[in-house]
């Protein structure tokens, strides 16, 4: 475990070294923060509490997915474009060499390049949001515990999805099509653009219910104090179950890959 701790310690290490990309992105979120702010109070003002939410907490729950999106991999994991290219290459040999599991590896990685994702874009946009608008806030301290357990179970759940869409790189020629529909899908599901519980019908079951809300829509819940008590760990169960389901299919597609690696000789 010392491994892949070191592994993880180096991805946060990697990414804190890109000061430059980092304060651009601040920039970015906090621009689109702002964008989808004003929106918000313009739709909230035609529908109050919609989605059950009022207008602090429409407005919390913007700037979370601005302090989110990078840290949770909404847009992407981060990683994938690298690992497609070491499988195209055929650079993926090497790694599946060493004497360390390929998917923890990966896996360690990406939440250490989370973590710092976590503290360097998404700390200073959420205090812009704080300062520019009344936005709901927790009212129990160790609500803001029980937050950062759920966006650390979101952002497992994040790299599930992209670690599956990375392999797709061993049966394609090309993965772009596949990254490019689960972007599409991470954006929509995930309740980047609106909060699922605004979503009508089946529409709203259904997207509630599929692993991208695990990624924003439970943890800005969890924030809201809207999942309490036995919800609460109703929320932790929902998150870590889609979990283990995507990491127990990513270790299958990896065995199955692999062996695809050694029939075609590396």
């Amino acid at each position: 475990m010392r491994l892949y701790a070191a592994v993880a310690a180096g991805g946060f290490r990697r990414h804190a070294t890109y000061r430059v990309a980092t304060a651009a992105g601040v920039f970015t979120n906090t621009v689109f923060g702002f964008i989808l702010a004003f929106t918000y109070i313009a739709l909230w003002d035609e529908r109050p509490r919609l989605g059950g939410y009022d207008m602090s907490e429409a407005l919390a729950y913007v700037w979370l997915g601005q302090a989110l999106l990078a840290a949770c991999g909404l847009m992407g994991g981060g990683f994938e474009d690298e690992l497609m290219e070491r499988i195209r290459t055929g650079d993926i040999a090497v790694d599946l060499y060493r004497p360390a599991d390929l998917q923890l590896w990966w896996l360690s990685a990406a939440l250490g390049r989370s973590g710092f994702l976590l503290l360097g874009r998404g700390v200073a946009p959420m205090a812009v949001g704080a300062l520019a608008f009344d936005i709901a806030l927790p009212e129990q301290s160790l609500t803001w515990f029980a937050f950062l357990l759920s966006v650390a179970l979101g952002a497992v759940v994040s790299f599930a999805v992209w670690f599956l869409v990375a392999l797709s790189a061993f049966w394609l020629m090309d993965g772009q099509g596949v990254v490019q529909v689960a972007w599409l899908s991470g954006m929509f599901f995930s309740g980047m653009l609106l909060p699922l519980n605004v979503f009508p019908g089946a529409l709203g079951e259904v997207a509630r219910m599929l692993p991208w809300s695990s990624m924003l829509q439970v943890p800005a819940d969890v924030f809201l104090e809207k999942r309490t008590g036995w919800g609460l760990v109703e929320a932790y169960a929902f998150q870590g179950g889609w979990a283990l389901v995507l990491l127990l299919a990513g270790r299958a597609l990896q065995a199955v890959a692999t062996r695809r690696v050694v029939v075609q000789g590396g």
